[in-house]
């Protein structure tokens, strides 16, 4: 099939790259469980929104995949100590460990809490050459402990795009999550728990389809014009 671009002359043809199924399927598979990193928003000593994340965990283990969990005690606000503190490091090694994230928080005065935000404001956009979020997976949950609501996840949806990620569809919500675990701190049956479980599904499978195509995914006619443009100076330069 021929493309034409006559019609188009702010673009430049030599740099597009036209979407195709070929090159999306023609990466191979990887064959190591997907990683999975796991965040959340609270470190009380009974914190609803860890004990949902450790659960989600025990989910994806079963499904077959890796999980990490990032304990948020002992993080430095943004800005108030160097990116080389040890829970700063920790963090963003885990980031760049992962294929996918689980964000959840509680939701506080009607929004995510400042302990979730610190954590994805610890995490670049860029490390050198390489961006540590973009083109990974994102599954996005709340605890509340009223009634059901979504003010934590539609923000953290936001944040999901602003890091460059893809956010599943599905996500959840659980309300008065202090009725929702047993003694020994387990999840008893219910619908939230049900709907837990499709997120993690859901999550598995779009990590495995991605994973090895992020980088097609994300490759932009911008930014391949941007290097372009680079290149050429650079001979320019040289030529000079």
């Amino acid at each position: 099939m021929s493309h034409d671009f006559s019609e188009l002359p702010n673009i430049q043809p030599e740099l597009i790259d036209i979407p195709d199924t070929r090159k999306i399927f023609a990466a191979t598979a990887s064959t190591h469980p997907p990683r999975i990193l796991l965040l959340y928003g609270s470190v009380r000593e009974r914190s609803f929104s860890r004990l949902v994340v450790q659960e989600s965990a025990r989910i994806l283990q079963a499904f077959g995949a890796d999980t990490r969990i990032f304990n948020p005690s002992g993080l430095p606000l943004p800005d108030d100590a160097p990116a080389d503190h040890p829970k700063v490091q920790e963090l963003r090694e885990l980031v760049q460990w992962s294929e996918g994230q689980v964000w959840c928080s509680p939701e506080r005065h009607g929004a995510m809490t400042g302990i979730m935000k610190a954590q994805i404001d610890w995490i670049p956009l860029a490390l050198g050459a390489v961006r540590p979020t973009q083109g990974k997976t994102l599954a996005v949950m709340q605890v509340c402990g009223g009634s059901q609501s979504f003010n934590a996840v539609n923000q953290l949806r936001v944040l999901g795009r602003w890091m460059r990620m893809l956010t599943i569809p599905n996500q959840s919500s659980v309300a008065k999550a202090f009725l929702e675990f047993d003694d020994n701190d387990r999840m008893k049956p219910s619908a939230y728990y049900d709907r837990i479980v499709d997120v993690m599904e859901e999550l598995v499978k779009f990590t495995l389809l991605v994973r090895d195509r992020s980088d097609y995914l994300v490759d932009r006619y911008s930014e391949r014009k941007e290097s372009a443009e680079e290149l050429s100076k650079r001979v320019n330069q040289r030529s000079i």
